[in-house]
C-alpha cells in the first residue's frame, strides 16, 4: 500500500544548459507545487554547473534530514545521479522523483502512475527496488545503483557514438546502424569458470529501454526484489537484427530472473548505466544485485 506523505522541502535538480526544455519544466513545476501544494513546503530549484554535479545537490538535500523530496527534471541519466546522490546520504526518509526532460526517459515512461505534480499533492510514495553494480578494482573498486538497467555490449557502444554525434531520429538510427556494422563481441568468465561471447548483456529493472524496445514481460511494478537477465550470445549479425527487430515490435518475451549475476572480465569492457557509459577494467570481478524496495519514489 502507498503512503501518504507530506514533504518538509522539495529540491528540484536540471541542467540549465540543456538542449532540451529541464529549465522551462523545471520552473513551471515549482510554480504548480507552489500552488498545488495542500500544506506549506520550501520549494527550491537548484541548478547544476558541472557533471556529476547532480550527484552532490541530491545528496546535501537528503543530508538535510526530515522529509525531504529531490527531483531531477531531466533523462535516464541525471535521475540516476540523482539517485546515486540520494542513496549516499544517511536519510531515510528522503524520496525520490523523476520528471521527464531527456533524450531518454524510459524510467518514466515504465514507471510513472499520474502526473507528477498531482502525485507530489496526494503524497503517493511507494518504493523500488535498485540495480547495484559493484566493481572490484583494488583500491578502485566502485558501487553505484541503476534505477532502470546495466547494459555490456552493445547498448554501451551505441551509446558512446550517440553521444558524440548529434541527435534526432535519423542521425539515431544512422549512428547505430554505423556502430553495429563494426561492433566486436566480448567474452567473460562467468561464476562455473566457463567463458561465454557474447554481443549483449542487459540486467533490466524494468521491461524496456532505448526507447523503443521491450526487453521482457515482467511487470512494471520494479518491486519484486529481481531483475532479468536479457542476452545475445555471439552470433551473425543478421540474427542479431532479426532480434532487435523482434524486441522493437513483438518484445523478446519472457526472460530468466535473479537477485545476483557475477562474472569477471577478460578486458576493458565499456558499461551503460541508465544511459550514462561507464567503464570496467580487465580481470576484475563485476558484481550485480537487486536491492530490495530500496528507493522511496512519487510519481
Amino acid at each position: 500500500m502507498n503512503a501518504r506523505q507530506t514533504f518538509d522541502s522539495i529540491s528540484i535538480i536540471f541542467n540549465p544548459n540543456s538542449t532540451g526544455d529541464a529549465p522551462k519544466l523545471a520552473k513551471e513545476l515549482e510554480e504548480k507545487l507552489r500552488e498545488s501544494l495542500p500544506y506549506p513546503a520550501e520549494v527550491e530549484l537548484r541548478p547544476t554547473d558541472h557533471a556529476g554535479h547532480a550527484v552532490e545537490l541530491a545528496r546535501t538535500a537528503a543530508d538535510r534530514g526530515g522529509k525531504v523530496l529531490v527531483i531531477s527534471v531531466s533523462g535516464d541519466g541525471g535521475y540516476n545521479e540523482v539517485v546515486n546522490g540520494v542513496m549516499a546520504s544517511s536519510n531515510t526518509d528522503a524520496v525520490c522523483a523523476v520528471l521527464a526532460a531527456g533524450n531518454a526517459n524510459d524510467h518514466h515512461r515504465v514507471i510513472s502512475r499520474q502526473p507528477l505534480a498531482e502525485a507530489i499533492a496526494e503524497g503517493a510514495v511507494r518504493r523500488i527496488d535498485l540495480l547495484q553494480i559493484t566493481v572490484e578494482a583494488g583500491a578502485d573498486t566502485e558501487s553505484v545503483y541503476a534505477h532502470s538497467y546495466i547494459g555490456f555490449g552493445l547498448t554501451p557502444i551505441v551509446a558512446i557514438d550517440l553521444e558524440k554525434g548529434s541527435k534526432g531520429a535519423f542521425k539515431e538510427m544512422f549512428t547505430v546502424v554505423r556502430t553495429f556494422a563494426k561492433f566486436r563481441p566480448f567474452e567473460i568468465r562467468q561464476k562455473d569458470g566457463k567463458r561465454r561471447r557474447f554481443d549483449s548483456l542487459v540486467f533490466a529493472n524494468i521491461s524496456q529501454m532505448a526507447k523503443y524496445a521491450t526487453l521482457s514481460e515482467a511487470d512494471d511494478d520494479a518491486s519484486d526484489g529481481k531483475f532479468e537477465v536479457v542476452t545475445f550470445a555471439h552470433q551473425a549479425k543478421w540474427r542479431i537484427l532479426l532480434r532487435a527487430l523482434r524486441a522493437t515490435t513483438k518484445g523478446l518475451g519472457d526472460q530468466p530472473s535473479t537477485d545476483y549475476y557475477e562474472f569477471t572480465t577478460l578486458k576493458p569492457i565499456p558499461y551503460q548505466l541508465d544511459g550514462e557509459v561507464r567503464s570496467a577494467p580487465a580481470n576484475v570481478l563485476v558484481k550485480v544485485r537487486s536491492v530490495p524496495r530500496v528507493l522511496a519514489v512519487v510519481g
